[in-house]
């Protein structure tokens, strides 16, 4: 009989995910749980320095279909490097449009002229639930005082940010564009500041802030980054507890690793049920 793992594998390089269901993957305590899955942390179009296999919008949906994920919080890779960001989520958001498992989430760049604007139109054209954004490539800190400001104004418009604190590992990143990770440290102050404040950290590798972060509310993680058997049962005995989302980084990462960690953490039912969808709804919500 095949292992959790070999099931998983097995599944996934068929396609057929979906086929065998969820419950297939899942301990006997586990077998009542429905076959729901948030994905909060995908991104749409092309990635700047290569083509990646499932970087066309209807061949990554038709992925997450066979995988069984229903929903995908997706950020838009043009918003990395585009200066006309208001162009890059309104082809994002008509995009999200033409499926209804995605959920576009608006790129925001403080460092750009009239980006109160572009946070504006996120909110209140686009009916986004959050933003997405990439200190490291727009040239700030997060103790920059445009990062508060943005903050501030995110929470008053009771939508969430994320901040991709890591997009590609430095040493595969191309010679003319050395972007270091971003720099987490001034995070916790910031929140303390803006009490009702909520942040995604998005594609974190825990480090030695991982504690001082986890025990600040307000702060989310993902597991896109998870690469060990046991690294989702770390991250919340570590304190995410509640405020770890699935996330897969796809198309960046292919889909199939953070699903296959997922299955293999030995979750019981309830922690499953709060990686999988609950505190995605949470922050939504809270």
């Amino acid at each position: 009989m095949m292992d959790r793992r070999e099931l998983l594998s097995t599944a996934v390089t068929l396609g057929a995910a979906s086929m065998i269901g969820l419950e297939s993957v899942f301990s006997k305590e586990q077998a009542e749980l429905p076959a729901k899955i948030v994905d909060t942390n995908i991104s749409l179009f092309q990635w700047p320095f290569r083509r990646l296999p499932l970087d066309e919008s209807a061949t990554l949906v038709k992925k997450f279909r066979t995988l069984g994920i229903t929903e995908a919080w997706a950020g838009s890779f043009e918003g990395i490097l585009h200066r006309d960001i208001a162009g890059v989520n309104q082809r994002l958001a008509k995009t999200c449009e033409l499926y209804p498992e995605l959920v576009p989430i608006g790129s925001v760049n403080p460092e750009l002229p009239d980006w109160e604007d572009d946070l504006r139109r996120c909110v209140e054209q686009h009916k986004m639930p959050g933003i997405r954004l990439h200190p490291n490539y727009h040239g700030y800190t997060l103790a920059d005082p445009k990062f508060d400001q943005l903050l501030k104004l995110a929470t008053k418009a009771q939508v969430f940010v994320q901040i991709a604190a890591i997009l590609e590992d430095t040493r595969t990143q191309h010679p003319m564009l050395q972007v270091p990770d971003v720099d987490l440290s001034p995070l916790p102050d910031l929140m303390r500041k803006n009490a009702r404040a909520k942040v995604q950290i998005l594609n974190y590798r825990p480090n030695q802030l991982f504690g001082k972060l986890a025990k600040t509310p307000g702060i989310f993680f993902d597991t896109s980054r998870v690469e060990s058997t046991d690294g989702i049962a770390k991250l919340l005995k570590g304190g995410a507890g509640n405020r770890l989302m699935f996330g897969t980084h796809a198309p960046f990462l292919i889909p199939e690793s953070a699903l296959i960690h997922t299955f293999e953490s030995d979750l019981d039912a309830t922690e499953l049920r709060s990686l999988l969808w609950k505190n995605a709804e949470r922050i939504q919500n809270s």
